[in-house]
């Protein structure tokens, strides 16, 4: 086993027979969260690496392995309590992998990716061996909401499918290079996978709504248009019920009467989307970041005051206390 200052090594090459799967299987739950690593070949011996580098908040992986099957019980998220839920995306390499969670299933071939929430209980099965990149990173640094997550989890995006062509070579090319980075590159480079995993999210979110709402669905459509002009306009200060209606051609009462199934008023969302906006740029800032006032007045917010008091209402700190981890931190 190598460690370095922001590197591991892992490998089962030294290990004795009877303890490699026991071997890898600690060391990924060490490294990245806990789970139950099982070989399907027992009556071989099983051979495992795991390579992992942190770029900031990120932690990149590679694993590669004989045929095994992962699984994160209930019981292992039940140990650990105070853990900071993460998202994790599998980049499957070669091999396949079939992942469930929330009762849904996706299979992965070379050179497409799934997403999960380590929230949740989720288990991982590689028929045959198996090689794949996994980037680890706090859920709240999306600034998704729970109900998006928990809709894009266990989806399967294939290298020439919505994102993918985008998404796939970036997250490949930093895997590879994950090593290679100074510190602070290391920082604009996470920020940069949290807001590509934060559009994954949201379209396959998007996407998933649609097919269980299906086509007789009233005013699904508009509905989700109104929601995409709300994120791209949160930072203008006049974004309100008025304007949004006036952009889509209906009255105001429209509007709220589309919004009575969603949970949430349109004022709501306009405020919870930019307090999210805040509280992912204020969790990434590094040694050149821009005042907590500068943050806000860039999401729509006018009044300095009004914004702390709203930040610390919704996180339970104000908002020149919050902070993603550190350097050194758990991912």
């Amino acid at each position: 086993m190598g460690v370095g200052r922001t590197g591991v090594r892992v490998t089962t090459a030294s290990v004795p027979d009877g303890e490699k799967a026991a071997f890898l299987s600690g060391a990924v739950s060490r490294t990245l969260v806990p789970v139950e690593l099982r070989p399907l070949t027992p009556r071989r011996p099983f051979d495992g690496l795991l390579v992992s580098h942190r770029l900031g908040y990120v932690r990149v992986s590679t694993l590669e392995a004989d045929a095994a099957r992962v699984t994160r019980t209930a019981a292992l998220i039940a140990r650990a309590p105070r853990s900071e839920p993460q998202v994790g995306v599998g980049v499957q390499l070669a091999g396949r992998a079939v992942l469930e969670q929330d009762g849904r299933r996706a299979e992965v071939t070379a050179g497409g990716l799934v997403l999960y929430d380590t929230a949740r209980p989720y288990a991982v099965h590689y028929p045959e061996r198996f090689r794949t990149h996994l980037f680890h990173l706090p859920r709240r640094l999306l600034g998704v909401p729970e109900r998006e997550l928990r809709r894009a989890s266990a989806t399967a995006v294939g290298p020439a499918e919505g994102c993918g062509p985008v998404i796939l070579p970036f997250l490949e090319v930093l895997a590879a290079s994950a090593d290679s980075y100074s510190a602070p590159v290391g920082d604009r480079l996470a920020g940069s996978v949290a807001d590509l995993l934060s559009t994954l999210v949201a379209q396959l979110a998007a996407g998933r709504a649609a097919e269980d709402g299906g086509p007789g669905t009233p005013n699904a459509h508009l509905v989700r248009r109104v929601r995409a002009f709300i994120d791209r306009h949160l930072g203008d200060p006049e974004l309100g019920p008025e304007r949004i209606a006036q952009a889509h051609h209906i009255s105001v009462r429209y509007l709220h009467r589309l919004f009575e199934g969603e949970g949430v008023t349109v004022g709501r969302l306009v405020q919870q989307r930019r307090l999210e906006a805040c509280a992912r740029e204020l969790a990434r800032r590094g040694r050149t970041a821009p005042t907590v006032s500068a943050v806000a007045q860039r999401w729509g917010f006018v009044n300095p005051a009004h914004f702390s008091r709203t930040f610390r209402a919704a996180y339970g700190v104000p908002p020149s206390e919050w902070r993603g981890p550190g350097p050194d931190g758990a991912v």
